[in-house]
């Protein structure tokens, strides 16, 4: 892996989630109650040997704050590596970040500061497995300025995303968030690119694209960003099904994606990882997911070897105010 900065977008309120968020940042949400949902893109990033990142948090920051100096942080300092998270800085734009592209500007200094050879942007709030090597791969053979990471998804279905209107190696050609008619990948007119919210730049490419939108008054990537640059810049489209992780079973859905971001999303993604032949193992020794679990599990080991062999359905132990460890069904 080329020298990489990562920074991951963990701002969102989400609103649809609620009453589950009235205290909580929708990534630090429990996922099957021994992680956070955040600790998906954070194990993709960390499995792909990306080592330096930054977690962009805004609304109700503290329990996503906290779950990272537990979880995370301690495995941090045992490497050269780095993880950190950094909120508004107080003194643009009143405290706030107005958008994604605004939170990676405000800390664009920091970036500049690795001199990295690439930075990626991702979202915090997906339950996926991704080996991101390969769509850096991807994005160096193709010498793209930017790569989207993209999911096809039916044409029906089209209107709840953002749409890339990609020709057949990829090169994005347009983007348009949530269209009625949505432009079908080529060769496949059933399907349409949806993009994943995540991100590879060419670091100059970054910064001048974000000066830019800083001066056009632009603070979002989706909304402001990728439309305005398909024809200025090398744009490709990295295809996820094509994305290979070690350790799948052959009963698991392949290039398995699910955005969580309503209670019934989350329900049935929690559905989806129950089970003993389930579309998305949690279990997988040679990509694992890293979270609240791993410290529990160490725990139970120390405390009895016999709690390991009948392990229950929630491993991580920790009951919510508001969750009291149940899944939300509706």
């Amino acid at each position: 892996m080329r020298k990489t900065v990562a920074l991951v977008l963990a701002g969102g309120e989400g609103t649809r989630l609620y009453p589950l968020t009235a205290e909580h940042a929708k990534p630090a949400l429990p996922f099957a109650n021994g992680y956070r949902i955040c600790d998906f893109v954070l194990s993709n990033l960390v499995n792909s040997g990306i080592s330096t990142i930054y977690v962009l948090a805004q609304y109700k920051p503290e329990s996503l704050i906290n779950h990272i100096q537990t979880a995370w942080a301690p495995s941090f300092t045992e490497s050269e590596g780095l993880i950190k998270v950094l909120l508004p800085r107080s003194n643009t734009l009143g405290g706030q970040f107005k958008g994604t592209a605004d939170a990676v500007y405000q800390y664009l200094d920091l970036v500049q500061a690795h001199s990295p050879d690439m930075v990626a942007v991702f979202a915090a709030d997906h339950i996926y497995r991704m080996d991101v090597q390969q769509m850096a791969d991807f994005h160096a053979a193709n010498g793209a300025d930017v790569t989207v990471s993209a999911l096809a998804v039916p044409t029906e279905e089209a209107r709840g995303f953002g749409i890339l209107k990609a020709e057949a190696d990829g090169r994005v050609l347009e983007f348009r968030e949530k269209p009625k008619h949505a432009a079908p990948i080529p060769g496949d007119p059933r399907h349409a690119y949806a993009s994943m919210g995540n991100y590879l730049f060419e670091p100059q490419v970054l910064s001048r694209l974000l000066e830019e939108a800083r001066s056009r008054g632009e603070v979002d990537f989706g909304r402001d960003l990728l439309p305005r640059i398909c024809k200025s810049e090398k744009v490709f489209a990295y295809d996820f099904a094509k994305n290979r992780v070690p350790g799948v079973q052959e009963f698991e859905e392949r290039a398995y994606w699910r955005d969580v971001g309503t209670l019934s999303a989350l329900a049935a993604a929690q559905q989806d990882a129950m089970g003993s032949r389930p579309r998305f193992n949690l279990w997988n020794a040679r990509w694992p997911i890293r979270g609240e679990y791993e410290l529990s599990r160490l725990a139970a080991v120390e405390e009895s070897v016999a709690e390991l062999k009948a392990p229950a359905l929630w491993r991580g132990g920790r009951r919510d105010r508001h969750t009291d460890g149940r899944v939300p069904t509706s």
